[in-house]
């Protein structure tokens, strides 16, 4: 496999060459902010529920209605980076990120939460759609490295978010004031992102045949990414709850430990760089959900000890880490990825975060905290079967391909 690096093209001048610099770093920044929003919502979720006088059934619709906020931002911010200026389009996400963020303590009725939650997760997905899109048309041929290492920027903020509540609720203040913190923080970056010139599609790519959609393939990559995301959507959202439900430590603690998951996976996904050139796609994959699997198993041996909580969390989030990337290099083997097809990767992967976790949501209370851990384990070894399936269906569409 040809090594690619994180370099910029010498025959910039410095001009070019600042702009470029400064157009990355935004992005960055953009995905940081991104990470900070969505790892909030699990450690403030007793809060909120709280705050709204509803039990954790109800406020289980939270996930849900983010992420329905989240395909349909997905599903129309597309067109509106490819007609105007991305950057002023991506500032105001951010903006209307802050905003809505800091709306969210002054909530008192769960209606509120959940109409906040839908805004709030269609302006997440617009600028994740458009900082993706944004870094292609900086980059082009060269956005590989640059990729990875926006995505694992996510990381960066996902795991801070859990430490912003855990030090809002050690000074004594409400955990839900850990919103107002992320929402003055997103401001610097919304500021940041509107002073830069805005890049431009540089693609000439000629498509030199029709794609041929394998729409089989396609069915079982969504239904893969659907239960995969669902399964780390519901992890991380749950896991604060779980801990303090069982009571296997303070809620510092218990809020620390949704760091330690993004944390992991944020580590995991910087060594996947490296491992992805020695071993196959589907090697990775099988790798990473047996990892997932014993990780979780290990809670099951031993669900009340917050030690194989803490070490298995650590363990899923390693696992996790290159399961999503992966999962997208797969589906370029065998298959010409377009935008459309894409949006059917997305809307499986959205879907999953928006119905797992609610069912985590309404089995919680009627079985107990350890309905968490069961649904993860039915969920990954169901994942497990999908991906055997692809394997199969992936290897007769690279023969068909072949003979045509």
């Amino acid at each position: 496999m040809e090594a690619v690096t994180a370099t910029f093209p010498a025959e910039m001048d410095r001009q070019q060459r600042a702009t470029l610099i400064a157009q990355t770093a935004a992005y960055f920044a953009a995905f940081v902010c991104l990470g900070l929003t969505i790892g909030l919502l699990g450690p403030s979720l007793p809060a909120l529920a709280q705050q709204a006088h509803a039990g954790l059934e109800a406020i289980s619709y939270l996930f849900t209605l983010r992420a329905l906020g989240y395909v349909l931002g997905a599903v129309s911010s597309g067109k509106l980076f490819d007609r105007r200026p991305g950057n002023p389009l991506a500032a105001a996400m951010l903006l209307a990120m802050a905003v809505t963020t800091a709306l969210v303590p002054l909530a008192s009725h769960i209606s509120l939460l959940l109409a906040a939650m839908v805004v709030l997760g269609a302006a997440e997905a617009a600028l994740d759609v458009g900082a993706n899109t944004l870094l292609v048309w900086v980059h082009g041929s060269r956005v590989a490295p640059f990729m990875n290492a926006m995505h694992a920027f996510f990381g960066v903020g996902a795991l801070a978010a859990p430490a912003i509540v855990a030090q809002v609720m050690f000074l004594n203040y409400p955990a839900t004031h850990s919103y107002f913190v992320v929402a003055l923080l997103l401001l610097p970056a919304a500021v940041f992102m509107l002073r830069l010139p805005s890049p431009h599609d540089g693609s000439t790519r000629v498509l030199e045949r029709p794609a041929r959609i394998n729409y089989r393939l396609v069915f079982l990559i969504a239904l893969f990414l659907f239960l995969y995301v669902g399964a780390e959507v519901s992890f991380a959202g749950w896991i604060f709850t779980y801990t303090l439900e069982l009571k296997l430590s303070s809620a510092t603690a218990a809020a620390l430990l949704t760091s330690l998951f993004w944390g992991a996976l944020t580590l995991g996904r910087m060594l996947t760089i490296p491992i992805a050139t020695r071993f196959t796609t589907r090697s990775v994959l099988r790798f990473s959900l047996a990892g997932c699997l014993l990780s979780i198993g290990l809670i099951l041996l031993a669900p009340r000890s917050f030690a194989s909580v803490l070490i298995a969390t650590a363990g899923l989030g390693l696992s996790m880490a290159s399961i999503f990337p992966t999962t997208l290099s797969l589906a370029g083997e065998t298959m010409r990825v377009t935008g459309r097809l894409t949006g059917w990767f997305v809307l499986g992967s959205s879907t999953g975060s928006m119905l797992i976790p609610l069912i985590v949501g309404q089995l919680f209370r009627p079985f107990g905290p350890q309905v968490l851990m069961l649904l993860m384990i039915v969920t990954l070894l169901a994942a497990a079967g999908v991906l055997f399936v692809i394997g199969t269906s992936s290897a007769a569409a690279v023969k068909e391909e072949a003979g045509t």
